[in-house]
């Protein structure tokens, strides 16, 4: 009896992972392991903004006209190809490709992680609203990082992408050994 009620249990915590693995799946990850590597970011992090930007569609499209798995919009693309790759023959509608929605997002990140000395928050809030707000709210908060957001929208998306991170940081960095 005490066995099936033990077998019953790792059944069910077995589905409950497999179905969280589901909600945070590993896609993409020939790209996602080699521009985190490049741009020196963790590959968990750099999945955390490609499920809440565009839940792992590369057709996405956003109100603001952002698109791509990593929803970058129209301007922030020519910075970072300027950047990045100013020599490369690059257009607006090439984030549309996978691999390279990927590279310009895990350049994004990178420099936003760069920027906030590493604060996760902070980075988020900058992808979302941009160096100009978040910098503006640094200062009049007298302070490095933020540890509040005081718009509803920055918030809502600082929030998703640290439920996004800690999920797949507990789904997948352990099991791998990374520590």
């Amino acid at each position: 009896m005490v066995l099936a009620v033990i077998g019953i249990k790792e059944f069910a915590e077995e589905k409950i992972i497999k179905f969280k693995q589901a909600v945070y799946p590993l896609r993409y990850m020939d790209s996602v392991e080699k521009y985190a590597e490049e741009f020196n970011i963790d590959k968990y992090l750099l999945l955390s903004y490609i499920k809440t930007e565009s839940g792992f569609d590369p057709n996405a499209v956003s109100n603001a006209g952002a698109i791509g798995l990593t929803q970058i919009t129209e301007e922030t693309f020519a910075w970072i190809k300027l950047k990045l790759c100013p020599k490369e023959e690059l257009v607006f509608e090439d984030l549309y490709q996978p691999d390279t929605a990927i590279r310009f997002g895990a350049y994004y990140i990178s420099r936003n992680m760069d920027r906030y000395n590493g604060d996760v928050s902070t980075a988020a809030a900058a992808y979302h609203s941009g160096w100009g707000t978040v910098d503006g709210l640094l200062k009049e908060y007298q302070t490095e990082i933020l540890t509040q957001f005081p718009y509803t929208q920055m918030e809502n998306y600082v929030y998703k992408i640290n439920k996004a991170y800690n999920a797949y940081q507990e789904l997948y960095k352990i099991s791998e050994g990374d520590f």
